[in-house]
């Protein structure tokens, strides 16, 4: 590469003189590429295509060394000179310009990488790694949805509170907040998640828990008492719609697992002659594998209910395709159609009947019950002294339970059993 020097300076012979706007716009290529200087190791690459590069010279060590400043006009005079400035600082500090601008482009190059939306999305896919259930998995990525318009394209360890706080307030805006306080809870998640993978130093949705405004909080409706019960399970039997909804109808009382379980409930889960319908750990809300012992009035209706669906995979099938499970609106819709509003009875209210009337009666192990609600303890020292399933208890309580709900039915005079001093003992 041929260099040139600009025209000598009037200081003094053999002084460059600093390059210019007109010098640079006039510098046409030719066949070898050539240099314009222009002042402390700073000069002009001028390429055979005409692409002009800034650069420097500058020893290192004893070695001769390049630093690259990058292309004219994009980098303009002042900028490659300031370049070249910073570069001497670095020198007389005793670095290197050339390794600490490879260390800055990488550590762009990580910041880019590590944004708040790449690194959401696999704490995500980790969560589909570790078997959550893709209901959750929906819920999340829904909510991290709205949060990336704002904050998905920030480096994680450079999010401040106050730009969490925007996002979660543009959600309290449209009047959901519950939605705020959940999004609260998964972006914190994922900043717990860039601590621990060493790409955030704090968790700045946690400084945030006070700062949200507090949902009411809604009981989903429930009949909790038995003269209501009663009228409730006369009302089901006499349901004119659909037969195979009219068993589902039917059973939920009698099971009360979450709507979700008994829609999507498969024969194959269903042991007959043991009675016990065991549920697979990828269906529960808690991850957990869960047995329902069946009572011979829930015996009664699968039989019922064998013909119509036995064939295929679901007891209850969309009508659709039998390929798919029933909706998720089929009960709620048959409630309605009975004459129960949604804020008297839902699917999942049969939960809380059950809960309330087994716990009324005063002679079951709470525990017990709430294994067969598949509840999991919130505590840890609790859960680690309630290891035991109450298996046999629970199947006493649930042929009970079934006794119980044909009294409610038939309009019979509810009294409390004197099953003994035990609980858990009856008959």
């Amino acid at each position: 590469m041929v260099f040139l020097m600009v025209p000598e300076s009037p200081f003094g012979a053999g002084t460059i003189m600093a390059l210019n706007h007109i010098q640079i716009t006039n510098a046409k290529p030719r066949d070898k590429a050539y240099k314009l200087a222009d002042a402390d190791g700073l000069y002009l690459a001028v390429q055979t295509n005409g692409t002009k590069l800034w650069r420097m010279n500058y020893r290192y060590l004893g070695r001769q060394k390049t630093l690259y400043f990058g292309a004219w006009p994009e980098v303009g005079i002042a900028m490659a000179r300031q370049q070249r400035a910073a570069a001497k600082e670095q020198i007389a500090a005793g670095l290197d310009p050339a390794a600490e601008k490879r260390s800055d482009t990488l550590a762009r190059k990580v910041a880019a990488d590590n944004t708040f939306k790449t690194i959401a999305e696999e704490w995500v896919v980790k969560n589909e790694r570790e078997g959550r259930a893709p209901i959750t998995l929906d819920k999340i990525r829904w909510l991290l949805g709205m949060a990336y318009p704002m904050i998905g394209s920030f480096p994680v360890s450079k999010i401040s509170p106050q730009e969490v706080l925007a996002v979660l307030r543009k959600v309290e805006a449209t009047g959901r907040y519950e939605s705020a306080r959940r999004m609260r809870s998964v972006l914190s998640r994922v900043f717990r998640y860039a601590i621990a993978t060493a790409r955030a130093d704090r968790d700045v949705a946690a400084d945030l828990r006070g700062a949200l405004i507090t949902p009411k909080v809604r009981h989903l409706a429930a009949i909790t008492t038995p003269r209501e019960a009663g009228a409730l399970l006369r009302a089901i039997d006499g349901y004119t719609g659909h037969e195979i909804t009219a068993i589902a109808l039917r059973l939920s009382p009698h099971l009360f697992v979450r709507p979700g379980e008994l829609r999507k409930a498969e024969w194959e889960e269903i042991d007959m002659q043991a009675a016990i319908w065991s549920l697979p750990a990828e269906k529960m809300k808690m991850r957990r594998p869960h047995r329902v012992s069946l009572s011979q009035q829930a015996l009664a209706l699968l039989e019922e209910l064998r013909p119509l669906t036995g064939d295929g995979r679901y007891l209850f099938p969309s009508f659709r395709s039998p390929r798919l499970c029933m909706s998720e609106n089929t009960i709620n819709a048959a409630l309605r159609r009975l004459g129960y509003s949604q804020e008297e009875m839902t699917a999942h209210g049969f939960r809380a009947m059950a809960a309330t009337l087994l716990n009324e009666m005063g002679i079951w192990n709470p525990d017990a019950i709430e294994k067969q609600l598949a509840h999991l303890d919130s505590s840890m020292v609790r859960r680690a002294y309630t290891r035991g399933e109450y298996w046999d208890e629970r199947v006493r309580m649930m042929q009970h339970w079934s006794d119980y709900l044909d009294q409610l039915r038939d309009g019979a005079r509810i009294l409390r059993p004197n099953f003994g001093k035990g609980r858990g003992t009856p008959g």
